[in-house]
């Protein structure tokens, strides 16, 4: 089952109302998906060495600000830690390994979600409304987001397992579908050293396309293999710190429906989570089809 959800806001004067719009469709889509949900914010990428990473930790009552002093006490880097619930917000010039080995050390139960000058990823188990109003997201603000409800037909049902899925930096994606081939691609990932966290097979999808840029291919072409060795059924939204992704295997057996106008690119497994947006009659409404590529650039 699983819902997906992504918008972009073209006009900066606008994009204060990315999180206004957009929960009402994470909350139709958990009739899609009740059982995790989570959603992956992106900003403009602000000059200089700062990074954003987003931490969770589900440990009941566990203590961010007893974590913010270890982190400038133990690593010698100057770092911005805010929290809400079970999520935190690290910006500092760190190296992302080397926040990674010291969090591995020092704070295990503390996972390290997203990585990048752009993103920030929020997700969690239970419903998506509650999660929404839980991290507040009816008042975000950000360019464009993409957003998932997961009703879990593999794999465990944990905020690990949750989408988005991230891998290297402001990259994320989502999925609805199920692969058949996940722990082929992923023993090829591993034997070229990429790591995995989870069982689940979307983390594969992310990973292997992750790996094609990161040996040079753009995002597209990293998809056009993808086509060639992704084996089941998918619908995927991808972004990056600059555009939003949407395809869909061979068969389009996964549904998907897009909304653009003059102010937003809307994307969705049903129209009915679009239907609040402003403009929406006006809008152009279209099927992606199979094995197209759809980008949308800031």
């Amino acid at each position: 089952m699983c819902g997906i959800i992504g918008l972009l806001i073209k006009p900066e004067s606008k994009r204060s109302r990315l999180g206004e719009w957009v929960t009402p469709m994470m909350d139709c889509m958990g009739d899609r998906g009740p059982d995790s949900a989570g959603l992956a914010v992106f900003s403009p990428v602000g000059d200089g060495p700062l990074r954003r990473f987003s931490l969770f930790c589900g440990q009941p009552g566990f203590d961010w600000t007893e974590l913010g002093k270890a982190f400038e006490r133990d690593t010698a880097s100057e770092g911005n830690l805010s929290a809400i619930e079970n999520h935190g917000r690290l910006v500092s010039p760190i190296a992302p390994e080397s926040l990674e080995e010291w969090l591995s050390r020092e704070f295990p139960s503390v996972h390290l979600l997203s990585t990048g000058r752009s993103i920030e990823v929020y997700k969690d188990q239970g419903h998506p409304a509650e999660i929404a109003e839980r991290y507040g997201f009816a008042g975000l603000a950000a360019s464009h987001c993409v957003g998932h409800t997961r009703m879990a037909t593999e794999s465990a049902v944990s905020p690990a397992h949750a989408h988005p899925f991230t891998a290297g930096e402001d990259f994320c994606l989502v999925h609805n579908g199920s692969l058949s081939n996940p722990w082929s691609l992923r023993r090829r990932l591993e034997k070229r050293g990429v790591d995995f966290e989870t069982d689940n097979d979307t983390e594969a999808a992310c990973r292997f396309l992750e790996w094609r840029m990161r040996e040079g291919e753009s995002l597209e072409d990293a998809l056009k293999a993808a086509f060639i060795e992704l084996d089941g059924f998918y619908t995927l939204l991808m972004a990056t710190a600059g555009k939003l992704v949407l395809v869909r295997d061979a068969f389009a057996c996964k549904p998907a429906v897009v909304a653009e106008t003059e102010d937003y690119v809307a994307v969705s497994s049903e129209f009915r989570s679009l239907a609040h947006l402003p403009g929406i009659r006006s809008a152009e409404l279209f099927e992606p089809v199979p094995e197209e590529i759809y980008s949308w650039s800031l």
